[in-house]
């Protein structure tokens, strides 16, 4: 009997002891992924959020980069912002652009990833040409596209006139010039996206098309069976991302028509520039950029409300 209570207290101090290790080897792996992670904190502590919260708070002040104003205006930067046609035409120039890019880059992203897919001589190639339109920079592809568009001696008359066609001064043109932009944004972003959904194809197992064929389902269905709905969270992916780069198009905009024609190409970016930068409003500007902040957070979280209920069905 008193072996047998010997035995138990030896094995519960035992058991104490191995939860006592177990648990300073947790505080040990907590100290140090904190020391870990205090830096990226630091970092973004000193150059994301505090200037975000200083920013926050200039929008409420008549503030200037060039005088000597600084005084708290209270909602009257944003109260003249919803009452500002200019501001509210280059939102609508914004989303344009976003509802025609969004849906076309993305096909021809998917569609690209699909070509490039299977391993060949080729493929990696062609993976290559796809992806260069990322690595140019913005103002080199939009200088070269500038050229293209040129009424005079561009490409794209000099293919019209071939054609026996009208030319057209594409850039000069209210209704022509922000398709010019559009053109130019999915050719220079397809690339990058299609490298994303590579990815997700690649983490799709060959064993499910296997079964499909099988089954006698066509390649039609097993895109539509299999591909499609295992793709849901890189789709989700690639539609958020790509809804916030065209709702914040500027540098385009800045190289290929600076605004114009008429403003018809001044997006919701652009205008904030030219109120901080060119008008040196800088409160009103911040104003602008808190409320597309709004915005883009809005439309990014009923994207994902939308896609997580998707992938629920």
């Amino acid at each position: 009997m008193e072996t047998a209570v010997s035995n138990q207290e030896t094995a519960g101090g035992q058991v104490t002891v191995r939860g006592r290790r177990t648990s300073s080897y947790r505080r040990h792996e907590q100290r140090t992924a904190f020391w870990f992670i205090a830096p990226a904190v630091a970092l973004l502590l000193v150059f994301v959020f505090y200037p975000m919260l200083q920013a926050f708070l200039i929008s409420f002040k008549n503030y200037s980069l060039v005088g000597a104003g600084d005084v708290f205006v209270g909602l009257d930067n944003y109260t003249h912002l919803m009452k500002d046609r200019a501001f509210w035409g280059s939102l609508r120039h914004s989303f344009y652009f976003a509802l025609i890019v969004i849906p076309i880059q993305t096909s021809i992203a998917l569609g690209l990833a699909l070509l490039v897919q299977k391993p060949s001589r080729t493929s990696g190639l062609f993976r290559t040409l796809y992806f260069i339109p990322v690595i140019i920079s913005t103002a080199v592809a939009a200088t070269v596209f500038k050229l293209i568009y040129n009424k005079e001696f561009g490409l794209l008359n000099s293919v019209l006139k071939a054609l026996h066609l009208p030319t057209t001064s594409f850039l000069s043109d209210p209704h022509t010039a922000m398709n010019g932009i559009i053109v130019l944004g999915i050719w220079k972003g397809a690339g990058f996206f299609m490298i994303i959904f590579l990815a997700g194809l690649n983490n799709i197992s060959p064993d499910l098309y296997e079964a499909a064929r099988v089954d006698g389902a066509s390649r039609l269905q097993q895109f539509a069976r299999i591909t499609l709905p295992l793709l849901n969270r890189t789709t989700a992916f690639v539609v958020i991302m790509t809804t916030i780069d065209a709702i914040k198009l500027s540098g385009l905009v800045f190289v290929l028509t600076n605004g114009g024609p008429n403003g018809s190409t001044e997006t919701v970016v652009f205008y904030i520039y030219k109120q901080a930068f060119t008008q040196m409003r800088m409160g009103y500007a911040t104003a602008a950029a808190f409320v597309l902040f709004a915005i883009v957070l809005t439309i990014s979280l009923i994207q994902m409300k939308l896609f997580s209920r998707n992938a629920d069905e």
